[in-house]
């Protein structure tokens, strides 16, 4: 089948819905299936188009406008213009505010299915916010069919219309992501004191939503008991909470905190090795991808029980429930965590064992392709 499929990001913009929607393109065209996916560019100027391949998948960025109405309608567009060109069978919009705003329209328009995916801030914030919730609300009554990648986030739609939501959480590659030896060369190129100290790690744009304060605050109550340091995969989020992390660290100039700044996706499982445990404190969440890859790596990964990290984690089996905004039960699971070696085996074990039975490619491939067939859509 030929799909359209539509994100608000992808690689190399940063952010879980990039990754995702990456990957779902890559499944689909290594089943056999055409692929064109179609993300806005920030990097290009308005109206300026750019195809590539990527993976077995025809990847076209466009630029954006100022005004976000024209960014939408040179979508629009661009997918009618390739539907009369080559007809698509299907359009897939991930994330619902413009991009679930515009596959479903144009899906309404050619006479088309559409799918539509609620992935995390868009039901949980893009719904507040007047300017989105129109478009929210077409995406969410006028889909074909809505899926989310996490039982909260399919309950809050439901809030919002009263229809079917399908579940199909995130998959991860479990033979990249796997446990492996720490990478001594990698550490001693960041300057991690593994030997001689444990590794709190943290994997993607550190942020307010991600609790950059908690992890931090954290963090440093518990370097006050033992020797610890702070692996920080990924970038700081520009602006209020950049300034927010250089004034931390100004304040506290004992404290060992790696900053790696971007990591290719597939570089990743290297920097997972280098880590005891791994922190995930957000205040809100979809089904982050860091979470299940840590998992597959085998690491003991402390969460807070919000979005769809409820349905990955079983605490105290296969990963350990932090409290939401508390630095200090952050501080006292993690430093007991790393006290105990074979708990964190035992948890690391079973963790990649979870991942192994629920949350593969190939589930989430096979999900998605049963939800097309439902709909009409042919093999």
């Amino acid at each position: 089948m030929k799909i359209a499929l539509l994100s608000e990001k992808y690689t190399p913009d940063l952010g879980g819905l990039a990754i995702s929607a990456g990957r779902l393109g890559d499944s689909l065209s290594a089943a056999g299936h055409d692929v064109r996916l179609f993300a806005p560019s920030p990097n290009l100027p308005p109206a300026i188009k750019q195809t590539q391949r990527s993976g077995g998948a025809h990847v076209n960025r466009f630029g954006v406008h100022k005004r976000v109405d024209d960014t939408l309608v040179d979508w629009f567009e661009l997918i009618v213009e390739e539907h009369q060109r080559e007809p698509f069978d299907l359009i897939h919009a991930y994330f619902l505010p413009m991009a679930g705003f515009v596959g479903t329209y144009a899906g309404k328009y050619l006479g088309i299915p559409s799918v539509v995916s609620i992935r995390g801030n868009d039901i949980e914030r893009a719904a507040f916010d007047p300017s989105k919730f129109s478009h929210v609300m077409y995406a969410l009554q006028n889909a074909n069919a809505v899926t989310t990648n996490a039982s909260v986030l399919a309950k809050k739609a439901k809030a919002f219309v009263d229809r079917e939501i399908h579940v199909i959480p995130n998959g991860i590659d479990t033979e990249r992501f796997k446990p492996m030896e720490r990478n001594d060369v990698l550490a001693e190129t960041l300057g991690v004191e593994g030997q001689r100290s444990k590794v709190i790690g943290f994997v993607g744009e550190l942020r307010e939503k991600k609790g950059l304060a908690t992890l931090l605050s954290g963090y440093a109550q518990i370097a006050k008991t033992m020797p610890v340091s702070l692996l920080i995969v990924g970038e700081v989020r520009e602006g209020e909470d950049k300034k927010y992390f250089e004034e931390f660290k100004s304040n506290n100039p004992q404290l060992s905190i790696t900053v790696t700044g971007h990591v290719p996706h597939k570089d990743l499982p290297a920097y997972y090795s280098l880590m005891d445990v791994f922190a995930h404190p957000s205040l809100r969440d979809g089904m982050p991808n860091a979470v299940l890859e840590a998992m597959a790596c085998g690491k003991t990964v402390l969460a807070t029980p919000v979005g769809g990290v409820l349905d990955i984690i079983e605490d105290g089996v296969n990963g350990i429930f932090v409290n939401v905004n508390d630095a200090r039960d952050l501080a006292e699971k993690t430093a007991e965590a790393v006290n105990q070696p074979e708990k964190r085996e035992a948890i690391g074990g079973s963790a990649r064992e979870a991942v192994l039975g629920q949350f593969t490619l190939e589930k989430e491939l096979q999900a998605n392709l049963t939800i097309y067939q439902s709909l009409g859509v042919k093999k």
